[in-house]
């Protein structure tokens, strides 16, 4: 046993003392599959805080030989699975924290360097009779041990991507790095896994990356999309245990709807939600605005427009097939909107290929984003947005259309203005405040059609239902009447109490907007 050559479960075994652990542990039951076949090679990325390195301390301390964890997996499910004593602690664990080892290695160049050296001492402490005193390569070293004894090694490597996020320009030392990447695991038999994990997927540099990965990312997750964060499930059960409102934590932490395992929420700021008692963003903790601002404030055609759409609870269709897979050579919005993806900034609905803002942490940081930048259109519309729920509150139908149209001329050179889709973005993004009272959805299945925006209000809120029928060049009146006669007010099938039905028609060549209000009680 060593550091990184069959490290002890130390890591795991902190995870479990916490005072909130959620059980992951059926991430092994994949993990189990694919060892010695040909989909060996797993990488697994997703976002800063969800959970990568308690991912890998958990492999390593059911797989590695350093000592007998069976009582740390006692009671979990993993232990119902049938390939649970198949496996357990029954591998030698190469286990490789890249992030530290950059740290170690003093340069980005370095760095393979002093993988090779570190993890070739300990191997020769363990098994000094079959490495030849000479030898200075790592893999060589291994394929010469398993010519002589057949051991094979389960690598964990975890942080792999932190040269490509930290020295994001260094390409002499990301190509030097990924060479031995694939040296140290291409075609090896010594290979029985590969599991890494990082926030990017692999870097394509020509043959430079020609392992065949099976690559899990926020833009694929396949089965292994319940381990990528909690499931709904699992936050409601933390809700009951801590007393939490789950709408509140979904509101604050959802929002990551991924195939094969439906709503996921950031398990960090969930934790931190539940230990504190309380619904903010705890995303400063880990990261600055600043790192998000960097890339909307990129000027890439269309980049400004998805943004501001999405910030009034929009969506945008993305290519990610375009993305590098890296933080430095963007060629388009779609780069940028994929790179934000795998960030954890923006959720992506592989059934639509669209991105979104997941929740209202998030949105805070866009907010905050774009607060310490130029985007002063964007800004005065939502710092109004107070102004315009208060008139529409009041029923002020001219206060609400004046409110209207200023949002419109703040937004106007970020947004082509030109259909009702491009009227509910600026009507959404002038109701921004309106959030913190209602839940908003737009396009809801409703009655006898889709009403353009709904606001349902939240729990502990004196403040009435609405529902809001945007039109184009036609009347407010008659978006009035259609609420009614198409029956959207069952869209509040679960609501009793008042509603306000809101009409607003744009007419293109006054430039003007009108509000129509009326209140009915369900």
């Amino acid at each position: 046993m060593g550091v990184y050559l069959n490290p002890k479960n130390k890591g795991f075994r902190t995870a479990l003392n916490s005072r909130i652990y959620v059980d992951k542990t059926g991430l092994i039951g994949l993990t189990n599959a694919a060892i010695n076949t040909q989909q060996k090679y797993l990488c697994i990325s997703r976002p800063r805080r969800f959970g990568k390195t308690m991912a890998a301390n958990m492999l390593t301390a059911y797989y590695s030989k350093s000592e007998d964890s069976r009582s740390l997996f006692k009671g979990l499910k993993i232990e119902k699975e049938p390939s649970f004593e198949q496996h357990l602690n029954k591998h030698n664990v190469i286990f490789m924290n890249i992030q530290r080892f950059l740290s170690g290695a003093g340069s980005a160049y370095a760095v393979t360097e002093y993988i090779n050296d570190r993890l070739l001492a300990e191997l020769r402490k363990e098994y000094g009779s079959y490495i030849d005193e000479t030898e200075k390569s790592l893999s060589q070293a291994l394929e010469a041990l398993y010519a002589e004894t057949e051991e094979e090694f389960i690598f964990i490597v975890d942080e792999w991507d932190c040269i490509f996020r930290e020295k994001e320009t260094d390409s002499r030392s990301q190509e030097r790095y990924l060479d031995f990447l694939r040296n140290l695991f291409k075609d090896q038999d010594y290979v029985s896994l590969v599991y890494m994990t990082g926030i990017l997927p692999i870097k394509k540099y020509g043959t430079h990356s020609a392992i065949n990965f099976r690559e899990i990312s926020m833009t694929n997750t396949e089965e292994f999309a319940e381990y990528v964060g909690f499931t709904e499930s699992e936050v409601k059960a933390l809700c009951e245990q801590y007393e939490m409102d789950f709408d509140e934590m979904c509101r604050w932490y959802d929002g990551y709807d991924l195939r094969n395992a439906g709503h996921i929420y950031n398990p960090k700021s969930v934790v931190d939600s539940m230990l504190t008692g309380e619904y903010k963003s705890f995303w400063t903790s880990t990261e600055t605005y600043e790192a998000l601002k960097r890339y909307i404030d990129m000027d890439f055609d269309g980049l400004r427009q998805s943004v501001t759409e999405m910030l009034g609870g929009g969506s945008c269709r993305i290519d990610t097939l375009t993305f590098n897979n890296d933080m430095n050579s963007f060629n388009s919005r779609d780069d940028i909107l994929t790179l934000l993806v795998h960030l954890g900034y923006l959720a992506y609905d592989a059934d639509t290929s669209s991105v979104s803002i997941p929740n209202e942490e998030v949105r805070d940081e866009f907010a905050r984003s774009i607060k310490s930048s130029k985007w002063d259109g964007v800004i005065r519309a939502v710092s109004g947005s107070d102004k315009l729920l208060d008139a529409t509150l009041n029923g002020d139908e001219e206060a609400v259309a004046a409110a209207i149209d200023e949002a419109h001329s703040d937004t106007v050179s970020i947004l082509q203005y030109n259909n009702e889709n491009a009227l509910s973005c600026v009507i959404s993004l002038a109701y921004y405040s309106a959030r913190q009272f209602y839940t908003l959805q737009r396009e809801c299945p409703a009655g006898k059609g889709f009403a353009d925006i709904v606001f349902m209000p939240r729990k502990k809120t004196d403040k009435p239902a609405m529902i809001v029928e945007l039109k184009w060049n036609a009347s407010a009146e008659g978006a009035i009447e259609q609420i009614e006669n198409r029956e959207y007010i069952k869209a509040l099938k679960d609501y009793r109490g008042a509603v306000l039905l809101v009409g607003i028609n744009y007419d293109k060549a006054a430039k003007k907007h009108r509000c129509r209000i009326k209140k009915v009680i369900i």
